[in-house]
């Protein structure tokens, strides 16, 4: 680093969602319907104070299951820590807030899940409650540990010369934020990172480690806009990645550009508009194809991971049917949300553990299923509308009313 220069090598945040305002990690349905989505970010003011809080009906009255109320109960308890230690962007809560509910939860038996929620927790309407959701998972693809003929994609790891610093050409005067991502370039000036096409390119050669290699440039394409997921090796061996760090260039959303160009649709030679449908563009017109995915100029960098599951933003595993991503600013990470969407897949109660890029505004959700072809077909074609609810512990929503 040229000296007198103040910059902040890039570290390793939450592997899954670290991706706020970079990727639509949680976009896995990339093309919700045409004009901005319920709650979307374009309608809504910066947090949930600010956009309305209204007392929502009684728990008893959603018609919440058992194995739905157990599932939601095991992902409260995994969140607790976290949630009693940090802030709540949406101002609603204080961590003092969920003290109470987490100590009865901790010692709460499995099988009375429901009763807990019906007890503890208040629901809440955020704005007008207006929900949209779509739905991502844990990708499973080909892959190596070495290079081999059929696996030759570089899944890399941070590169050792990705930094955050200052251009010298902004004023001290603009310095307000979080710096820019970037590198010195060979003449000690401070240069945006290499994009997509330059790091297929070989531009990491030296610069990164590669923890591994996969099969497909379409499948990890996708991988990385999920932000975490599992290699598997011919062998059997499975290695699990996640997000370790972003090239900081914006990412955009190939969907989009392919709905602009009347690709997407029901129509004669048009593809279905989610993943599957992009996917299928993507491999019969490989050339086409890779010059969209470079339209996308953002590149994720992975860290191998060991846990139980890929990590949310909370810093807890995200779990099949019972993880959901928000927009932290209008629901408290940590907090029960309850769905009603017009896939009655998505209905019930899931515990808001993840966030992303595509996640702004108020009650607008991403919810999360596992692994393997079933949550694959699930996430790709989700894309529903519905109203939702937030769960708060009881009192909160006076508290918040007779606040000046």
């Amino acid at each position: 680093m040229p000296p007198g220069r103040v910059n902040r090598r890039v570290g390793v945040r939450s592997p899954i969602a670290a991706l706020v305002g970079v990727l639509a990690l949680a976009s896995c349905a990339p093309v919700p319907p045409t004009g901005a989505p319920p709650g979307g970010a374009e309608t809504d003011p910066g947090n949930a104070a600010l956009a309305g809080i209204a007392v929502g009906p009684d728990i008893v009255s959603l018609g919440l299951t058992q194995a739905n109320a157990r599932r939601a109960l095991d992902g409260f308890v995994e969140s607790c820590p976290k949630l009693l230690e940090r802030a709540d962007n949406s101002a609603l809560t204080r961590p003092a807030d969920w003290r109470s509910a987490c100590e009865m939860a901790g010692e709460w038996p499995g099988d009375e899940a429901l009763r807990f929620f019906t007890t503890v927790f208040e629901t809440a309407r955020i704005a007008d409650g207006s929900a949209f959701a779509t739905g991502y998972f844990e990708p499973e693809i080909a892959g190596s540990r070495q290079r081999r003929s059929d696996s030759d994609v570089p899944v890399y790891g941070l590169p050792s010369d990705l930094v955050r610093a200052w251009p010298d050409d902004v004023p001290q005067s603009d310095r307000e934020g979080e710096p820019p991502l970037g590198r010195y370039d060979e003449n000690g000036d401070f240069v945006r990172y290499f994009d997509r096409a330059a790091i297929e390119e070989g531009a990491l050669d030296g610069r990164a480690p590669v923890i591994a290699y996969a099969a497909d440039p379409v499948e990890f394409f996708f991988l990385q806009i999920q932000g975490s997921g599992r290699l598997r090796a011919p062998d059997g061996e499975i290695v699990r990645i996640g997000y370790a760090g972003q090239n900081g260039r914006g990412y955009t959303a190939i969907g989009a550009i392919m709905r602009e160009q009347g690709l997407l649709g029901d129509g004669p030679g048009q593809y279905p508009a989610s993943m599957q449908g992009i996917m299928a563009y993507l491999r019969e017109r490989p050339r086409a194809g890779r010059e969209l995915m470079r339209r996308n100029r953002s590149w994720v960098f992975f860290r191998e991971l060991t846990g139980d599951g890929p990590l949310g933003a909370l810093g807890v595993p995200v779990r099949a049917r019972a993880s959901v991503a928000v927009d932290p600013a209008f629901v408290p990470l940590g907090a029960p949300v309850w769905l009603d969407m017009e896939r009655d897949e998505a209905d019930g109660l899931w515990i808001a553990q993840d966030v992303g890029g595509a996640i702004k505004g108020a009650n607008r959700f991403d919810t999360f299923w596992g692994g393997g072809p079933d949550a694959r077909a699930t996430a790709g074609t989700m894309s529903a509308s519905g109203n939702a609810l937030v769960l708060l512990p009881k009192g909160t929503v006076d508290r918040i009313a007779d606040q000046p």
